[in-house]
C-alpha cells in the first residue's frame, strides 16, 4: 500500500504541472487580456502595467517564474483586478466559506442518500422503495439553479422563515437553504447508487447463507451487505465531495455566501489570470488528494483489492 500511495503521489506533481501549463495556454488563447476595456488604455501606461506584473516577459518565462513561486514559496501572484490584493488572500477569505457549507452538503447527501437507497433495497417493491426512488427523482429533476430561486421564494419571501442571502459568520440561519440547494441532486445520485448497488448484493450467495443461518437482517445488512455494496458508491464520493467543498457558482451568486465559486468566474469573465489559476491549482490538488483517499478505502472495506 505504501509504494502504491508513493506513486500515486509522484504521478500528482507532473499532473499538477500539466494542468497549469495547459491552463496558461487555454486562457492566452482567448483573444483579449487583462486590462483590456470598452476605453482602451494609452500605450505608454499598458506597457508599465503589462511590466509591473510580468506580462511583458516571453510565454515560457512566465510559465517558469509562475511555477517556481508556487513550489517554492505557495505563492499564488498578485490578483490583476483586485487591486491590493493576492490570490492567496482571495482563496482564504472565501475558501472557508465553501468549505463550511460545502462540507454540510456533503454530509446530508450521504447520510439521506444511502439511508433512502439502503431503505429502497430492503424493501423492494414496497411503498418504501417507491417513496424513497420518488423523492431521489424528484431531487434529481431539481439541479441547484432551479432550487435555489425556490427556496428563496418560499422559505424568504413567502413565509419569511429564514434570510435570503449572507454568510453572517455561517450561521445556521443561512446555512440552511445553501446546504439544501447545494445537497439534493448529490444526494439523489448516491440514492440510486446505493440502492443498485445493494439490491445487487443482497442477491449473493453469501448474504442468502446469512439468512439461512437465522441472523437479523439488520446484522445482515450492517455487517455483510453494507462494505461491498459501498464500493461502487465511493467511486462517486470521491469527485462529489471535491465539487461541493470547492464551491457552486450558483450558490454563491443566490445567497452570497461570499465562496470562491463567484471569485472564479469574475475573475475568468476578468481575465485575472493569477486567480483562475490559483483555483485551478486548489481544485486540481483537491481531487487527486481525494481520489487517493477513495484508492485507500477501497483496499480497507475490500481485503480481496491488492495494489
Amino acid at each position: 500500500m505504501f509504494s502504491f500511495v508513493a506513486r500515486r503521489l509522484a504521478v500528482a506533481i507532473p499532473t499538477l504541472l500539466i494542468l497549469v501549463v495547459l491552463s496558461f495556454i487555454l486562457m492566452y488563447a482567448a483573444p483579449g487580456g487583462p486590462f483590456n476595456s470598452e476605453r482602451p488604455l494609452p500605450p505608454e501606461v499598458l506597457r508599465n502595467i503589462e511590466a509591473k506584473y510580468g506580462l511583458d516577459q516571453p510565454f515560457w518565462k512566465q510559465i517558469v517564474n509562475y511555477v517556481v513561486g508556487v513550489v517554492t514559496q505557495f505563492d499564488f501572484g498578485p490578483s490583476f483586478q483586485y487591486k491590493d490584493r493576492s490570490v492567496n488572500d482571495i482563496i482564504a477569505q472565501g475558501f472557508p466559506v465553501t468549505l463550511t457549507y460545502g462540507f454540510w452538503s456533503f454530509a446530508v447527501a450521504v447520510i439521506f442518500g444511502m439511508s433512502l437507497g439502503i431503505a429502497a433495497a430492503v424493501r423492494q417493491n414496497s411503498w418504501l422503495d417507491y417513496m424513497s426512488v420518488g423523492i431521489s427523482i424528484g431531487a434529481q429533476v431539481l439541479p441547484n439553479f432551479v432550487m435555489a430561486p425556490l427556496l428563496v421564494l418560499v422559505f424568504t419571501l413567502w413565509l419569511g422563515w429564514l434570510p435570503g442571502g449572507g454568510w453572517n459568520g455561517g450561521q445556521w440561519e443561512n446555512l440552511i437553504m445553501p446546504v439544501i440547494a447545494l445537497s439534493t441532486s448529490y444526494m439523489a445520485s448516491i440514492a440510486r447508487i446505493t440502492r443498485s448497488s445493494m439490491l445487487e448484493v443482497l442477491n449473493t450467495n453469501f448474504i442468502r447463507t446469512a439468512k439461512a443461518k437465522g441472523l437479523p437482517m439488520r446484522r445482515v445488512i450492517m455487517r455483510h451487505a453494507l462494505k461491498p455494496a459501498l464500493l461502487p458508491v465511493l467511486s462517486y464520493l470521491g469527485p462529489a465531495f471535491v465539487g461541493m467543498i470547492t464551491g457552486s457558482v450558483v450558490i454563491d451568486v443566490y445567497f452570497s455566501t461570499g465562496g470562491i465559486g463567484r471569485f472564479f468566474v469574475d475573475s475568468a469573465f476578468n481575465r485575472d489570470y493569477s486567480v483562475i489559476m490559483g483555483i485551478t491549482i486548489l481544485v486540481g490538488a483537491l481531487t487527486i488528494l481525494f481520489n487517493l483517499l477513495v484508492d485507500i478505502l477501497y483496499a480497507w472495506i475490500d481485503p480481496k483489492i491488492r495494489y
